[in-house]
């Protein structure tokens, strides 16, 4: 009895958690939102790493304190572009701008992310739209929810009959990684009915976990990039696995997210 009244104690924490960690989202988000509209040229990189790393300040300067205050011993991730496993315990992973590129461009594509990992495991994550004033969230064995409505992966089971999505983790990737994102997008042009290429993977991840989307695939990547959808298609009955059909962690070198209908499909495209 002790036991069960336990894990119940624990589960009413993350659930108060995920609601604290939405609302820190949103407020993020609109101070993004704020700075959002005006299409500014940059005529050098460094100028447009300085337009980025502002963007991602103004989140953190919100998101930090708040999250911190939430769970003081959990540790920080520091840069979204990270990959590979954690340390052991409770990790905020979080990008504060993510689609950061779309935000200075003023396309709409981008979302303020925040995910809870425990032991390596995402707990919770909490994903703002702030044009769309749309917040997802997910909490392990609670479910997948777009503003508390159950969201469900699609009951597609014919990759020729599915629109399919990849977006690329990070600019400057390694030439061999680059040649692979465009081998499987021939694949899939021939195996599938639309294929979708943009960033962030984030928002295709979205729209897998509600039905929109029926698989969504990234080589290489990062925690941040990943984390939260992952999250969000399992809770909404989804797969995830690597590009090979083996269990994905963030040490793997791809992703595959998919309606289990389709699943296998695209491991069978994928491995071509």
């Amino acid at each position: 009895m002790s036991e069960m009244l336990q894990t119940t104690d624990v589960a009413a924490s993350d659930a108060d958690l995920l609601a604290q960690t939405a609302i820190a989202v949103r407020e993020a988000g609109s101070a993004l939102r704020e700075r959002f509209g005006e299409v500014v040229r940059y005529q050098t990189r460094e100028e447009l790493m300085r337009a980025l790393a502002a963007n991602d300040e103004t989140a953190l300067d919100i998101l930090r304190p708040r999250l911190t205050r939430l769970r003081p011993d959990a540790g920080w991730v520091e840069d979204e572009l990270d990959g590979g496993a954690l340390p052991p315990g409770e990790w905020w992973v979080v990008d504060p701008a993510e689609g950061n590129v779309n935000h200075l461009h003023a396309l709409p594509e981008w979302a303020v992310t925040a995910t809870l990992v425990r032991e390596n495991q995402p707990v919770l994550t909490a994903v703002h739209l702030p044009l769309t004033g749309e917040t997802y969230t997910a909490l392990t064995g609670a479910g997948a929810h777009l503003d508390g409505r159950p969201l469900h992966v699609s009951q597609t089971a014919d990759l020729g009959l599915s629109i399919v999505a990849t977006s690329q983790a990070r600019p400057d990737e390694d030439e061999k990684v680059v040649r692979r994102v465009g081998s499987s997008i021939t694949a899939m042009l021939f195996d599938a009915l639309v294929v979708r290429a943009a960033v962030p993977a984030t928002l295709h991840l979205l729209n897998v976990a509600a039905g929109r989307i029926d698989a969504f695939w990234q080589f290489a990547g990062a925690r941040a990039d990943l984390l939260p959808g992952a999250l969000l298609v399992t809770e909404a009955g989804g797969r995830i696995s690597d590009a090979e059909g083996r269990p994905w962690t963030p040490q793997s070198q791809s992703f595959l997210a998919a309606a289990p209908g389709v699943h296998a499909e695209a491991v069978s495209t994928l491995s071509r």
